[in-house]
């Protein structure tokens, strides 16, 4: 599953879609209450637990919904990646956005109150 399908697997809108969110490089993502970001064992891959559902991103999506800790901006995100990776933070940025907006039209992702901006 890519950064691009990983809102879409899912067939409802988790409950948080009541409070969707548009994201831009100064949003402060968080997983909703509920939601979880861990390892599991026995599939040997990461996995997002939100209620009822079990979503399974592919290892740049895990990366990126690491580092949505309520307290760093998309910006700030896209730097880290950027720096770890080398690569041109505009087409990170781009790509960070994308992946997260899929998520918060799902529901999977709100905006969080407060942070360091």
């Amino acid at each position: 599953m890519d950064g691009d399908d990983i809102g879409k697997s899912a067939e409802a809108v988790a409950p948080a879609a009541r409070r969707r969110m548009t994201v831009s490089e100064a949003s402060i993502p968080a997983l909703p209450r509920g939601a979880r970001l861990r390892f599991d064992d026995a599939r040997q891959r990461w996995v997002l637990l939100v209620p009822e559902r079990v979503l399974a991103p592919d290892d740049i999506a895990v990366e990126i919904l690491r580092l949505c800790d309520g307290k760093k901006t998309v910006g700030n995100i896209a730097d880290e990646l950027a720096a770890k990776y080398a690569a041109p933070r505009e087409e990170i940025l781009t790509d960070v956005i994308a992946m997260l907006q899929d998520l918060a039209e799902s529901g999977f992702l709100i905006e969080a109150t407060g942070g360091n901006k």
